[in-house]
């Protein structure tokens, strides 16, 4: 299926793609997903599934924190997403 940028999946800021990146493989890697560059179409949809799913829940966690004014320990180390 060809990629598709033009809907939901469009990055807003586009800078922030290369942290985006390293972060989904990030959060794959705690989840213990085997996701690699390129092809993963032998990944079941729980697992991508699984892995968006965290990615979300950590921004909007890390969201609320700097709304509260709560700084997150991940902001001291790499301050990226």
């Amino acid at each position: 299926m060809a990629s598709n940028n033009s809907g939901r999946n469009r990055i807003e800021v586009p800078h922030a793609r290369e942290a985006l990146n390293r972060f989904k493989y990030e959060v794959a890697s705690e989840l213990g997903v085997p996701l690699k560059q390129g092809y993963n179409g032998d990944l079941t949809s729980a697992q991508n599934g699984s892995v968006g799913g965290e990615m979300v829940r950590r921004m909007i966690r890390r969201q609320q924190e700097q709304m509260a004014g709560i700084q997150s320990p991940q902001d001291n180390q790499t301050g990226a997403l």
